[in-house]
């Protein structure tokens, strides 16, 4: 058996003054980080009106004059504008020279843009799209970005959570704050797109591997009833740094610019190589008790607990004692895979259907976050109400949580938040109810997005419990990948990625009926726990729970021999009479009654 770092905790403090000077002042900053160099790309390479440059007409002021001359108007999204990416075929030198004194005539062929492109300068002083001109047959570009972005987060994420088990999870932290903070100002002096993907995808190495360390230590601080509080305080900081970075980019319309002042600032972040501690459960875990103890006294002094003067010894010596016991029973123990997952139906089903909607949670909550900016009217302010109505999903869900259980919450939240997104298709022209609809499923994809590590974590079972974790969330990063094309795809059609998001809620959202509900349950331990959990919750009888007579023990027994029920529970507390015992086979999978004479 392991050491129960929890019961240490009792009696160094389980959410002291400790724990909370940590979390509140080092731990939920530390997470703004990884939220702003996620969505910052979106700004950097943000797409602005642009039309064909005719060198000719240059001499002409009246921008709309020129645009009425020499561009024609084409339908987008059931909107006549000018073109982006044509220009009619004429004699501007000609009728620059006669200007104003020009007659209407035939406008000729329509052909690509030969001369480059202007560009509306009035929302952003300079992107990487304008600067590259990354616009008309290589609009794509901007859309690789992302997606090379999201290729380096899987990347770096499955590197980071071996080196944060490896060599613990603070050393980690300021490495990957290194990477990010010289990747994030090298991308500020990029002379070419090739050079800024290849800043992005260092950056993207680091994203969202970075939040990973300040949302473990937080859990691994504390005690079982404080953490879904540093769960819920962990999102509440993600979501502020989201609004912080819509008024940053609000503020800084330049990408060298943006690419600095959303790096930068974290560069202070380095100063918590000080009051950052290392997890002290992730020390005893590794055999660092001298380091662990530090911490302990650290925290218990800090906290107001008075310890015995032996209590480090006595700690000590359990500590040495559960470790060669684990040793032990480590030499004995089998070795768990990946594919343990999936040898059996019901935990092949429940992996299956939990990795699906990890999938679908991570992309529709990317795509709607980088779908805000394009979605119409302020960009600014469309990613700024992305970021801010996601807070008050937080002030009822874990009550939901409590009452109605995990998997109603899960299913109602993807449910609401899907239909909303597939309603935009009745009102695509209604710009502001449009965004309202939005929000909306934001708003419910948010609250899926916390329910469901929860539910996962408590339906998988203990010995398979990380890696289940791991290929969920690994698969499920596949979807930030995905989701930039669907809505590059949304350039001509402005709703569409909306409704493609919308299907992916509706399909997870009843996806999730098909798990057992978790609420109050026993966590699953083995295989054969997590294959039973789900499968059948009636019970058709109950065991003795009173003095019984002879006759009621015989009728008891034979009640129980013909139900066939089986029983998915993971222990029963019996109270049995002097004259009834219970029988349980060898594999702990059937319990018969018998009268004792």
């Amino acid at each position: 058996m392991v050491m129960d770092f929890d019961a240490i905790l009792e009696d160094v403090g389980v959410f002291g003054r400790y724990q909370k000077l940590v979390i509140y002042f080092v731990l939920l900053p530390a997470v703004i980080p990884c939220g702003f160099h996620a969505y910052a790309q979106l700004f950097m390479a943000a797409d602005v009106k642009h039309w064909c440059r005719v060198p000719e007409l240059d001499q002409i002021n009246d921008l709309e004059i020129v645009k009425n001359i020499s561009i024609p108007m084409e339908l987008k999204n059931g909107v006549l504008e000018y073109s982006e990416c044509s220009m009619y075929d004429l004699n501007y030198t000609y009728i620059a020279s006669n200007y104003p004194d020009i007659e209407e005539a035939d406008r000729g062929d329509i052909i690509p843009c030969a001369n480059g492109w202007y560009y509306e300068k009035d929302v952003y002083k300079n992107t990487v799209v304008t600067e590259w001109n990354l616009v008309c047959n290589r609009d794509f570009y901007p859309t690789l970005g992302l997606v090379l972005l999201a290729v380096g987060g899987i990347i770096g994420n499955y590197i980071f959570g071996y080196l944060q088990d490896t060599i613990g999870r603070k050393p980690s932290f300021f490495i990957y704050l290194l990477i990010e903070s010289v990747f994030g100002v090298a991308t500020a002096f990029a002379q070419n797109y090739p050079l800024w993907i290849i800043y992005r995808i260092g950056v993207g190495f680091t994203v969202p591997a970075i939040m990973a360390t300040p949302y473990v230590l937080a859990i691994e601080l504390v005690g079982p009833r404080c953490r879904t509080l540093c769960t819920i305080l962990s999102n509440i900081a993600y979501s502020m740094g989201l609004i912080l970075l819509a008024g940053v980019v609000y503020l800084v319309r330049d990408w060298r610019h943006l690419a600095l002042a959303t790096t930068l600032p974290f560069i202070c972040f380095f100063f918590y190589i000080w009051p950052m501690p290392e997890s002290p459960r992730w020390l005893l875990a590794r055999g660092q008790f001298e380091k662990a103890e530090i911490i302990l006294k650290n925290m218990a002094r800090i906290n107001g607990k008075s310890l015995p003067a032996n209590y480090m010894v006595q700690l000590r010596r359990k500590y040495e004692s559960d470790k060669e016991k684990q040793e032990l029973e480590k030499a004995k123990n089998r070795q768990y895979g990946i594919l343990d997952l999936f040898r059996t139906p019901n935990l092949r089903k429940k992996t299956i259907i939990i990795t699906f909607i990890w999938f679908t949670n991570t992309s529709v909550y990317v795509g709607l976050s980088y779908y805000a900016p394009v979605l119409g009217g302020d960009e600014f302010l469309n990613f700024f109400l992305a970021g801010i109505v996601e807070l008050p999903t937080y002030l009822f869900l874990w009550p939901s949580m409590e009452r109605l259980g995990r998997r109603w919450t899960l299913c109602m939240s993807m449910v609401v938040g899907g239909v909303a997104c597939l309603t935009t298709f009745l009102v695509q022209h209604e710009t502001y109810v449009t965004l309202a609809l939005y929000c909306v499923g934001k708003m419910g994809i948010s609250s899926s997005f916390v329910v469901l590590p929860l539910m996962a974590s408590e339906l998988y079972p203990t010995v398979v419990r990380g890696l289940g974790m791991s290929l969920s969330s690994v698969l499920g990063m596949l979807g930030p990948i995905f989701i930039p094309l669907v809505n590059y795809l949304g350039s001509d059609i402005m709703v569409l990625p909306l409704i493609i998001m919308g299907t992916l809620l509706v399909a997870g959202g009843i996806a999730s009926l098909l798990l057992p509900e978790t609420l109050n349950q026993h966590l699953p331990q083995t295989l054969e726990d997590g294959e039973k959990m789900g499968l059948d919750t009636d019970f058709c009888c109950n065991p003795p729970v009173r003095e019984t007579n002879s006759k009621d023990a015989n009728d008891l027994f034979e009640t129980c021999r013909k139900c066939k029920t089986y029983c998915n529970c993971e222990m029963v507390n019996i109270s049995l009479t002097d004259n009834v015992a219970a029988v349980i086979d060898k594999n702990n999978e059937s319990v018969e009654f018998i009268l004792v004479k």
